[in-house]
C-alpha cells in the first residue's frame, strides 16, 4: 500500500554534469524534444541550462570536479537513473534512439508499465515509460 503524501507543494529537478554541454543542451532539445526554462551563457564561466518536457525539468551543466560535480564519463557509470513518464513511450524512445543514445533494455511490460531504458551520449540513464492503470 502507499504511504499517503505530504500536504506540501515541492519539486524535484535533476541537475545533469556534462562533458560538453552546449552538445548536450541541444542534443536534449533535439532529442527529447525538450524547451529552454532557463539559459546562462557565462562564456568562459559556462553554460547553464534548465530544460523542461512539459511539467518535468532539468538542469544541464559542464561538470566541475572542484564542487565534486562529476559526468557519468569521469567516473565510468552514474549512480542515478531517471525515469521519464509520457503518453507514448515508444516513440519517444524510438526518437531518442534515432538521435543516438544507446539502448540498454528495449521497452517491454514489467512492474505495470511499458518501460524501456536508454543511455544518452552523455552517459546518463533514462527510464521511458508510463504506468498501465
Amino acid at each position: 500500500m502507499d504511504a499517503p503524501r505530504p500536504a506540501l507543494a515541492a519539486s524535484l529537478a535533476p541537475w545533469l554534469s556534462v562533458r560538453d554541454r552546449v552538445r548536450a543542451v541541444r542534443w536534449y532539445e533535439e532529442a527529447l524534444g525538450a524547451g529552454r526554462a532557463y539559459y546562462f551563457d557565462g562564456g568562459e564561466a559556462g553554460i547553464v541550462a534548465r530544460l523542461a518536457l512539459g511539467d518535468a525539468e532539468f538542469w544541464v551543466a559542464e561538470e566541475s570536479p572542484e564542487h565534486q560535480n562529476f559526468s557519468p564519463e569521469s567516473i565510468g557509470g552514474g549512480s542515478v537513473r531517471l525515469i521519464l513518464t509520457v503518453d507514448d513511450p515508444d516513440a519517444l524512445f524510438a526518437r531518442v534512439l534515432a538521435a543516438g543514445a544507446t539502448e540498454i533494455q528495449p521497452v517491454s511490460e514489467g512492474h505495470g508499465w511499458p518501460v524501456g531504458r536508454l543511455a544518452d551520449p552523455f552517459g546518463h540513464h533514462w527510464e521511458i515509460g508510463r504506468p498501465l492503470t
